[in-house]
C-alpha cells in the first residue's frame, strides 16, 4: 500500500495530523448527494461560479459525488443541467448506488423493486413516465415503460461516471472505501454503498476520503474523511465542499419555510 500511494501521490502517505492539500493551481467543489433536487443544484451551481470568479484564476473542477437521482422530484432535470454544466466548466460526476440500482433496474426486476421503493419512482415520473399507468402496470410493465423514457444514449451517459478520483491528498468516491484493501482493489460495491467499517476506521490513510451516501445533519469532518451528504431531498440543504491548497471551505443552499432558497458560506 505504502508504494502505491507514494507512486499515485509522489510522497510518503501522510501522517495522521498533517493537513491534506491539492497541488498548486487546482481549485476543487465537490457536491453531496443531489436527488433530484434540481433547485438546489442551480442555486448551488451559481453560489458556487460566483465564488470560482471572486477568487484568483485557478484550474477549476467540480465533482459531483453521485446520487443525482431518486427521490427528488426532478432527477431527469439534474442529470440534464450536469450535462450541459459540463459544456463549459470541468464536471466530473462519479457513480452512486442509486445510479447502479437504476441502470440495472432496465433488466433485473428483482433490482427494479427496491429501486422504486426508494425514490425510483420519482426518477421515472421525472422521466415522463405517466403515474396513473404507472400506478397500474406490472413490474414488467414498468420496465417497458423506462425503457420507453429513457433512451440508450441518457443511459449510456450515466454509465458512464466515474468510480474513483483522486486529486492530490483526497480520494473522492460515493459512499467510502474498505479501509483494509488499497485504493486500486476497492471493489465498485464498496465504492457505492459502503457505511462500516469505514465510517468508524479510525487509523491512518494516507490521504482524505470525500464522501456523500451517509446523511448527516452536519458535514463530518474527520481525521481521514469528510462526509458532505446533508439530505438535500428532504433537507433543502445541498451542501459543497471547496479545496483550494490546504484549504477547505463549504458553500450549502438553504432553504426557507415558504421554498425560497438562498445559499451560505463557512
Amino acid at each position: 500500500m505504502k508504494d502505491f500511494l507514494q507512486k499515485l501521490f509522489g510522497k510518503s502517505p501522510a501522517v495522521p495530523d498533517a493537513r491534506a492539500s491539492l497541488p498548486a493551481g487546482q481549485r476543487v467543489y465537490a457536491i453531496g448527494d443531489v436527488h433530484g433536487r434540481l433547485d438546489l443544484l442551480e442555486a448551488l451551481a451559481e453560489a458556487i461560479e460566483s465564488d470560482d470568479e471572486a477568487r484568483s484564476p485557478a484550474q477549476t473542477s467540480v465533482i459531483l459525488l453521485g446520487d443525482l437521482i431518486d427521490r427528488g422530484p426532478d432527477s431527469a432535470g439534474v442529470v440534464a443541467f450536469a450535462r450541459a454544466w459540463q459544456q463549459h466548466r470541468e464536471v466530473r460526476i462519479l457513480a452512486g448506488n442509486h445510479e447502479e440500482m437504476f441502470l440495472r433496474s432496465f433488466a433485473d426486476a428483482e433490482v427494479l423493486r427496491p429501486f422504486l421503493r426508494h425514490g425510483g419512482r420519482e426518477t421515472l415520473f421525472s422521466y415522463g413516465v405517466d403515474p396513473k399507468a404507472y400506478s397500474a402496470a406490472t413490474v414488467e410493465e414498468v420496465q417497458a415503460m423506462m425503457a420507453s423514457a429513457v433512451g440508450k444514449e441518457e443511459r449510456a451517459y450515466i454509465a458512464g461516471f466515474e468510480d474513483m478520483i483522486v486529486l492530490g491528498d483526497y480520494v473522492f468516491v460515493h459512499a467510502g472505501i474498505d479501509p483494509s484493501e488499497p485504493l486500486e482493489a476497492q471493489a465498485d460495491a464498496d465504492l457505492r454503498w459502503i457505511r462500516e467499517p469505514f465510517l468508524s476506521h479510525d487509523k491512518p490513510l494516507g490521504f482524505v476520503v470525500v464522501h456523500g451516501h451517509t446523511i448527516a445533519d452536519e458535514v463530518q469532518v474527520r481525521p481521514h474523511r469528510i462526509g458532505i451528504d446533508t439530505g438535500a431531498y428532504a433537507s433543502g440543504r445541498l451542501t459543497a465542499l471547496a479545496l483550494e491548497g490546504d484549504e477547505r471551505r463549504f458553500i450549502e443552499t438553504v432553504q426557507a419555510e415558504d421554498g425560497t432558497i438562498t445559499t451560505r458560506a463557512f
